[in-house]
Formats: structure tokens, C-alpha cells, sequence
């Protein structure tokens, strides 16, 4: 099983690619872990190991998918 990780900070765009893209994951072929950076910025670290610029972002085997334009990761600190 593939794992994918969508980081997002909870605002409106966060949300609302939330509900439409990990939603649309096949939960038979994906496992989704959704990580809310404003409440776990512990994880912050990992996500920009990962690729990861802004949020929303979805990453699926170590591949970012930046989705819109939430908020800098930077704007999280």
C-alpha cells in the first residue's frame, strides 16, 4: 500500500483541498495521514525534508504536490 500525507495549515484552501483530493484517494491502494501544521508544527521539519514549500500539499512516495496556495511553510514558524 501506497502512504500519502497531506499537510495543511486549516485555512478555507487547506480544507477544502482536503476534501476534495484525499477524499478521491482509493483508501484500497492509498494510506492517507493528514497532518494539520498549525497543530502539530513538530512536523513542520519533516514536511520541508519532504518537498514541501506551501500548504495544501499532498506527498506520495516522497513526491510533493503542491495544490493551490495556502500558506508558506515559513508563515508557520
Amino acid at each position: 500500500m501506497t502512504t500519502a500525507t497531506f499537510f495543511h495549515a486549516g485555512c478555507p484552501v487547506c480544507v477544502s483541498a482536503e476534501q476534495q483530493f484525499v477524499d478521491a484517494l482509493d483508501p484500497g491502494r492509498y494510506r492517507v495521514e493528514v497532518v494539520h501544521l498549525g497543530q502539530h508544527k513538530d512536523r513542520i521539519a519533516e514536511a520541508e525534508r519532504l518537498g514541501v514549500r506551501s500548504v495544501p500539499a499532498l506527498v506520495i512516495d516522497g513526491q510533493p504536490f503542491h495544490i493551490n496556495f495556502g500558506a508558506a511553510l515559513a508563515d508557520l514558524k
